[in-house]
């Protein structure tokens, strides 16, 4: 198991930008493919972006394709999710997690290891 721990959410205007970190610990960092998730109130947690271990090969949801960058770096065990032109449909509690499965296609149910989740207001 990986602990993570997420940071960077907050408010933010209609077509701003934020970045989020998650900082992992424990050994063997690039052995796991990472994810972004992201759940609204009343909606199930869904796929954001998701990025295997060396970082060559990323995926995104169409929703974020485009606005949303995921990268990692393996010095600092770290994984970041560069957001930009945020729109109010992106508001929700933004979750990093840790697992063995990399693709466009990615469920919760791939990943081991979550953070606490870190929330992302974007207003009108």
């Amino acid at each position: 198991q990986v602990q993570l721990v997420e940071s960077g959410g907050g408010l933010v205007q209609a077509g701003g930008s934020l970045r989020l970190s998650c900082a992992a610990s424990g050994r063997s960092f690039t052995t796991y493919a990472m994810g972004w998730f992201r759940q609204a109130p009343g909606k199930e947690r869904e796929f954001v972006a998701t990025i295997s271990g060396t970082g060559r090969y990323t995926y995104y949801a169409d929703s974020v394709k485009g606005r949303f960058t995921i990268f990692r770096d393996n010095a600092k065990n770290t994984v970041y999710l560069e957001m930009n032109n945020l729109k109010p449909e992106d508001t929700a509690a933004y979750y990093c997690a840790a697992g063995g499965v990399v693709g466009p296609t990615v469920r919760p149910a791939d990943f081991g290891s979550w953070g606490q989740g870190t929330q992302v207001t974007v207003s009108s």
